[in-house]
C-alpha cells in the first residue's frame, strides 16, 4: 500500500484530521499516482484536492501558484528530495490561506534510512529526518532536525503537531524497507497552522 493510503487509513480514525485539517480545497503536493483525492470519502469536510507532481513544476518552487490559495496544503514523502526544506516549507505556507495548515509526512532517518547514507531504499532521498536527535547521537550528514525546522517557521507559522508514526514497523526487521512490503509507517508526521491574517 502506498503511503498516503496508509496515512489516510489511520487519519481517517483522527477527528482532528476530519474536522479541521483536511476541511475545504487543499493542494497534494508531489502527489504522483496516490492522490489524497483517492481518500476524499475518509473526509467529508474536504473539497477539492488540486494534485502537483513533477508535470506541474518545482515542488520547492511553486511556480504559478498564488499566495493564499487553499486551505491546505498535504505532502506525502516529498520534502525528501528537495534541497531546501525551509524554503519549500515556506513556500507551501505562503500559498495557504491565513489559518490554513500544512499537513507533511517524511520518513524518519533511524526507522527508514537505518542510519546509513545515502539512502539504501531511495537513491532520490537528499535529506534524511530525525526529532530533536540528542547532540551525542549520530546523525546522517544530510540530517534535519525538525524541531530547528518548526523554530524556522515560527515568523510565519506555528506548528500544531509533530509525531513520530511506527505503526505496524517491526523493531526486529532492521534491514528491510518495511513500508515497501505491507502496512508499516516509519515516519515523521508533523501540521504547520498558518498565522491567521491580523
Amino acid at each position: 500500500m502506498n503511503e498516503t493510503g496508509k496515512s489516510a487509513i489511520r487519519r481517517g480514525r483522527e477527528p482532528v484530521f476530519i474536522q479541521r485539517y483536511f476541511r475545504g480545497v487543499g493542494i497534494d503536493i508531489g502527489a504522483g499516482d496516490h492522490s489524497l483525492n483517492h481518500y476524499a470519502h475518509l473526509f467529508p469536510l474536504m473539497g477539492r484536492v488540486v494534485a502537483w507532481d513533477q508535470p506541474q513544476g518545482d515542488a520547492q518552487l511553486m511556480p504559478g501558484v498564488p499566495d493564499n490559495t487553499f486551505d491546505f496544503a498535504h505532502s506525502s514523502h516529498c520534502l525528501e528530495h528537495l534541497r531546501d526544506p525551509v524554503q519549500a516549507l515556506t513556500r507551501w505556507v505562503n500559498i495557504v490561506k491565513p489559518g490554513g495548515y500544512v499537513i507533511v509526512t517524511i520518513p524518519d532517518e533511524d526507522l527508514y534510512e537505518k542510519g546509513l547514507w545515502p539512502s539504501r531504499f531511495n537513491s532520490d532521498h537528499k535529506l534524511s529526518f530525525t526529532i530533536g536527535k540528542p547532540r551525542d547521537v549520530p546523525r546522517l550528514p544530510n540530517s534535519v532536525n525538525v524541531l530547528d525546522l518548526m523554530n524556522a517557521m515560527l515568523p510565519l507559522a506555528s506548528c500544531e503537531r509533530v509525531v513520530l508514526i511506527r505503526d505496524f514497523y517491526d523493531d526486529r526487521r532492521p534491514n528491510v524497507d518495511q513500508t515497501a512490503e505491507g502496512i508499516a509507517e516509519c515516519a515523521i508526521e508533523f501540521v504547520l497552522r498558518k498565522h491567521p491574517a491580523a
